[in-house]
């Protein structure tokens, strides 16, 4: 089941790409998707060969949030109800935290649209590119649910005004509006998205894998932290970078002016 509806590529270079696979539903993050999701990101964190990760999805657009007929089937089941709420919502969040904690970068290659927990998904993602005409939304307002969850990974993405207009009003942004709010980094034509989007990934592959794995997550944990606290912390943080062998020979190759030997 996880093959068919989430499917991992591993291309040249240490580069991962998972493809959600419902086109049908547009990739919503049904029960199995979610379950699929968490597997594969668990597996990802134990892989010490793959250095960057690329989540699209297949079909006609990236992701189109939670799936309303499977939540409005756990409202109908007396057994599930309040519980069965409580518990997507936490599996959910469980997957978007585990994005933010996986030790290589993930970027998110948006197409047609992301929308309520697709939003989610793409704000979740360390870096987005996305397709001339994509629309992104959290629209959960207009059938009277407000997108609380998503609300967590957009206002760690956008200032607190853009994201709230987003939240209260429902209208969905396009690819020029969520670049110019810093939803995502970059804009790519239809037909070269999945191009534009390989040469990001293979520009942070071809970093030190254990400079990036560290440096990713120095740059969340320091996210919340005082000014001198963070400082603190970062400071700590390069004297681990510094010891590394690969750190001294890529300061000596770059004196010495010849490309660096790394062994990681």
């Amino acid at each position: 089941m996880t093959d068919t509806i989430l499917q991992r590529e591993d291309l040249a270079g240490g580069i991962a790409r998972l493809t959600l696979n419902t086109p049908e539903s547009l990739n919503a993050l049904s029960d199995a998707m979610l379950a699929a999701l968490k597997a594969e990101l668990g597996r990802l964190a134990q892989d010490t060969q793959t250095r960057v990760v690329i989540l699209r999805g297949a079909g006609k657009a990236l992701c189109a949030g939670h799936n309303l007929k499977e939540m409005q089937a756990g409202r109908a089941n007396p057994d599930k109800g309040a519980a069965y709420f409580a518990d997507l919502f936490a599996r959910c969040a469980d997957v978007m935290k585990a994005i933010t904690t996986l030790p290589q970068p993930v970027i998110a290659q948006a197409h047609g649209i992301a929308t309520a927990a697709g939003c989610q998904l793409v704000a979740s993602c360390d870096m987005a590119v996305a397709a001339q005409g994509t629309r992104f939304g959290v629209n959960g307002v207009n059938i009277g649910l407000f997108c609380s969850t998503p609300m967590v990974a957009l206002t760690r993405n956008v200032a607190a005004k853009h994201a709230f207009e987003m939240l209260v009003t429902g209208e969905f942004i396009d690819a020029s509006r969520a670049q110019e709010i810093g939803l995502i980094n970059r804009i790519a034509a239809p037909e070269t998205l999945e191009a534009e989007t390989l040469a990001l990934a293979q520009t942070v592959a071809g970093k030190l894998g254990a400079a990036v794995r560290i440096g990713k997550r120095a740059f969340y944990d320091q996210a919340g932290l005082p000014l001198d606290k963070a400082y603190a912390h970062a400071g700590t943080v390069m004297v681990e970078n510094m010891m590394l062998r690969d750190t001294d020979e890529g300061i000596t190759a770059f004196i010495e002016k010849r490309k660096p030997d790394w062994h990681s």
